[in-house]
């Protein structure tokens, strides 16, 4: 049987991370491979993966930016 994929808000990113919601908004603006997998009206809904593409993107960002402060 096919279940429907779950489908995630950017406000349940917010929670899984446990980051900011500017910083998560951020990522999901300036990293066009991650997509939203549906629209509810206006509401971006994105697949499980998306999470994980997003804490790594941060990740990124938060690894870059200590290098840049210990030059």
């Amino acid at each position: 049987m096919n279940y429907p994929p779950k489908l995630v808000t950017i406000g349940r990113i917010v929670q899984e991370i446990g980051e900011p919601l500017h910083r998560v908004e951020y990522v999901l603006r300036t990293r066009h491979h991650i997509r939203p997998a549906a629209y509810a009206g206006r509401v971006r809904l994105f697949r499980k993966a998306a999470v994980a593409q997003v804490r790594h993107e941060l990740n990124a960002l938060d690894a870059r930016r200590s290098e840049r402060g210990a030059v």
